[in-house]
This record gives C-alpha cells, structure tokens and sequence, in this order.
C-alpha cells in the first residue's frame, strides 16, 4: 500500500524526505489514516519504500513539529486526532442514487469566451523534439541562479514586513522604481509614480482597459493580422471592431482612422508579421491621433530584442498630449507563467484603473513583485536581455538558413528582432493540416489563420517561433517540416 501511496504522492522537485511527508499529508486527507491512526514505524516505512531510516525519521519529526503527527514515547507516531477537525464531511443521509437535476447554464451566460477563436498549443508541448512556438519558456535561457537568490532575498525579515501586508490599491514601491528608472528608459519612456500600474501580464492590462473605456458603439480599430486575445477582449465589449490590414510597415494610416475612438498596435515587433513600424509612420500615427481625436493602446510585448543595433524608440517616447496607453510586459524575457505586466498611462487613467483592479484582484503578487525588482535592480535583468537577444539572434539566423535550405518555396516576412517570424507556405497547402501531420513528427508550428479576423481567413500563413526550441534542433526541425509537406503534396 504504502509504495502506492509513495507513487501516486510523488512531487517532481521535492528531496527524498520532502516527498515522503507529502505522502503522509495525502494520506491522512484521504482518509487513509484516520485521526488517531499509528503510522507505520520508521524501520517498517523504511523497509517498504527502501530508503534510509534517517530519512524516514527525518520527515515524521517535521511532520510532528507541525503537529500533524503527535510522537508518543515507546509507542511511536499518530495522526493528531485534531488535525480534520471541524472538516465537513459527506452528507451520509443523501442517497448516492438521488436523481440529479443540472442547472441550466447555457441561458445564463451573457458571454461565451470560448466561442472565440484563439491561440491554442498542447499542453504536452515540452514532450515535443521540435517546438516552433511563440511565447514559452526555455529552461535553458531561464537564469534560474539569479531567480533564486531573488526570491531568497525576498523573503528576509525586512523585505517580508515590505510585501506582505494587504497592498489594497498599491504595487510595490521598489519595482515602481526600477521600472521608472530601468526599464522605461531603454524604450525612451520617462513615468512618475503616478503614471504606472502593475498588472497581471500585459494580457490583463488589455483586459482593464477595455473593461474601462469601450462599450457597444466605441469603435476600435486593430491590425489584421493581429493579436487574437486583443482582438476577442475588445469585442466583448463592443462589435465595432475595424480591421485594418497591415504592410511591411505594420499599422496603416488608413481613412477609416477618421472615426475611431481607439486604435490598438503592437508597433515594435507587429503581432504575428514581427515587421517594425518605421519613426516616421509613428509620427505620423500621432499627429492623427490629435487630428482626429482617437487614443493609441500600444502593446509593447517584446520591445527589448533587436538584432541589428538599438530597437526605435517606443510609440508612448514621442507622445506629448497623453495619446498613448502603453502596456509592457516584465515577463516575456523570463518565463510566461511569472505573469507580470505594466501600464504608463495618464495620471486620471491609472488613478481609475487602479480602482478597477482593486475590484477584480487588489493587487498582483507582491512577493513576485518584490523579487523582480531585486532582480532588475541586482543587474540580473540587463544580463537576462543580452543572453536573450543573443541566443533568439542566433537562432533566428539558424531559423532563416534552415527554410532557405529545406522550404525554398515558402515565403518568410524579414523581421529585425523578436521571437518569431510569419512565414507564407504554398499555396496548396493548409496550414492547420500542415500543423496537424507536422504534429506527429513530433514539430510543432502554428497556424495562421488565428491572428486574421475573418471567419474564413486565408489558409496558408504559418508562425515559427523559436524561443522554445534549441538552436542545435532547428534545421533537423525544418527538414522534418519539409519532408511532411512534400508528402501532403504527393496524396494530393
């Protein structure tokens, strides 16, 4: 029983010891061993799990000092008989045969997020040899040292008594700081305190600004192709939602620009073409947004990378009249799941965004706040941007040779930094089948037709990140790619 028990309760990270207390743990919650229960001695536990006794000892002494266990002299060790006490059980006077009736749902819902298209990737992907995927984590870029020593400091005496408190409406005041003086300045951003907002990931950020601002008859205009999440967010609120196809320059400044009450760019690197809007397009996207009174939201979700010398200033540097909502995210150059973004914005704007976050969450985690900004202000973030930019600048040109070497025939949009390139395949070929038979030759890419806004949008784009894959892994990943669509080609 007990071997069972040890392999259902196993904890990836955790020691030897660790793990056997977690087992002990889901043992007396399962009911296993009751209340009062003895556990089995060290010698006996040892034997069975074949590990060492001092271990075995070791985990019943942490469990005791918890008291989820109490030691009895000669006898040994018992489950604390009030360690479930005042947990509610099962209802024993319901008949396990009572006759269900289900709520009826689907007449009460007054959104269906999930009927809108968005970007989907499995969640076994790490399983994967050849993952061309935006957006994830890489273990081997991921400076977990650093991160470490962070997060220890974090938890001083000193710094515990700094983040632990209920913050209500405010962020931490050491990460304000380092955003305003490190972070924004290499994107020629300068904020006070009362322009900035953390949020939970740029997504959020998105999320709180349109919940604020649009309502059905707002009209928002978006690049196509473009970010799906934006585009879905923005359309729970109103269906005025204009799609203006971009260039090699991203946005266009397009007539229909007249009549918007909001515009949304992703101007560094455009989302999902990875093009750069040039100075002079950004000036002149200003100069209409004064002229025909509409504000720019200006995601800035991967500004850092740059492959040829320093990346254009950001779209929210040139604003002078507060046109600009500028959302940035602090964890793309990290891993994803941190989950920390920002906003720059008007000191009216974050006074009410604040307010409108307090309702939906209070404040994001201000223990992974507290870390970051030790990380930054440690150095370790301008150490994590240059590996950063030097291994995506690196496996881009791998990227490139790959597709040049193996697709000839498929199309990629030049790009000047960033995590992915947009690439056009031919066109008798169907992106999502592509994606589907690439799948069980173990790549992994992602379809276009997600990012354009049509309900019937062209069937032959493909993104190709590479911030998750291994340089050494991309070319044979391109030759299985293209050994899958000369096979799709000959069943044709």
């Amino acid at each position: 029983m007990w071997n069972e028990l040890f392999r259902r309760s196993r904890r990836d990270g955790l020691s030897l010891q660790g793990q056997i207390r977690a087992m002990m743990v889901d043992a007396i919650h399962s009911g296993v061993l009751p209340p009062g229960e003895a556990v089995p001695s060290s010698r006996e536990l040892a034997e069975q799990l074949e590990v060492g006794r001092i271990t075995v000892v070791l985990a019943y002494q942490q469990l005791a000092e918890e008291e989820l266990l109490i030691s009895r002299q000669r006898k040994g060790h018992f489950v604390n008989p009030d360690m479930l006490k005042g947990q509610v059980g099962r209802d024993e006077s319901l008949p396990l045969d009572t006759p269900r009736r289900p709520t009826d749902w689907s007449r009460r819902f007054c959104l269906q997020p999930n009927s809108h298209r968005s970007i989907s990737k499995p969640p076994d992907w790490q399983s994967y040899r050849y993952p061309f995927l935006y957006g994830q984590f890489d273990k081997d870029l991921f400076p977990t040292a650093a991160w470490r020593e962070c997060c220890m400091k974090a938890l001083s005496a000193l710094d515990i008594r700094e983040w632990a408190p209920d913050q209500i409406t405010r962020d931490d005041e050491l990460l304000i700081q380092q955003i305003q003086t490190k972070v924004l300045p290499r994107r020629g951003v300068w904020a006070s305190s009362d322009e900035l907002m953390i949020t939970v990931g740029a997504q959020h950020a998105l999320y709180m600004v349109a919940d604020l601002l649009m309502r059905e008859g707002i009209y928002v205009a978006i690049e196509d192709p473009g970010y799906p999440d934006a585009r879905n967010i923005f359309s729970c609120r109103t269906s005025q939602i204009i799609a203006l196809p971009v260039n090699e320059d991203g946005l266009p400044l397009s007539d229909s620009l007249r009549s918007m009450d909001y515009v949304y760019t992703t101007p560094s690197h455009q989302c999902p073409t990875g093009v750069t809007m040039p100075r002079h397009r950004r000036e002149a996207l200003l100069e209409r947004a004064e002229q025909d009174d509409f504000v720019i939201i200006e995601d800035d979700f991967e500004s850092e990378n740059s492959f040829d010398g320093d990346p254009i200033p950001a779209l929210k540097s040139l604003d002078r009249n507060d046109r600009v909502i500028y959302i940035g995210s602090l964890s793309k150059s990290l891993a994803p799941g941190l989950r920390i973004g920002y906003i720059v914005a008007a000191p009216e704007l974050i006074e009410q965004l604040r307010a409108l976050r307090r309702l939906m969450l209070r404040h994001p985690s201000t223990f992974i706040q507290r870390a970051l900004a030790l990380f930054i202000s440690l150095g370790h973030n301008d150490a994590q941007l240059r590996r950063l930019a030097q291994a995506q600048k690196e496996r881009h040109a791998v990227l490139m040779s790959a597709l040049a070497r193996h697709l000839p025939e498929c199309r990629p949009v030049p790009v000047s930094g960033g995590g992915s390139i947009w690439v056009r395949i031919p066109d008798d070929i169907r992106a999502a089948d592509l994606a589907c038979r690439a799948a069980e030759r173990d790549v992994l890419i992602e379809p276009g037709d997600v990012f354009f806004v049509a309900n019937e949008p062209p069937g032959n784009f493909i993104r190709l990140g590479y911030q998750s894959i291994p340089c050494d892994a991309i070319e044979q990943g391109i030759a299985e790619l293209a050994q899958v669509l000369q096979a799709m080609r000959a069943d044709q």
